[in-house]
């Protein structure tokens, strides 16, 4: 079994398509919350803070990562 991608953003709000194109999903804007990380409920990409995972603050102004749009 493949694992699902991993993508760390800088962001702590996440838009994900499931790489667009007929095999994609509707694009959804995932909240990756106080973990750091969310699993997108279409595709299961997992989106990660980049800062979060190194133990850092992420950063909070910056616009929503456009995970393979």
């Amino acid at each position: 079994m493949a694992l699902f991608e991993t993508i760390e953003i800088d962001e702590m709000v996440a838009a994900c398509n499931g790489d667009g194109g007929p095999l994609g999903h509707p694009r959804v804007f995932l909240n990756l919350g106080p973990a750091g990380r969310v699993e997108c409920p279409y595709c299961s990409r997992v989106f990660v803070n980049r800062r979060l995972a190194e133990g850092g603050e992420p950063h909070r102004n910056a616009p929503p990562a456009l995970g393979h749009a």
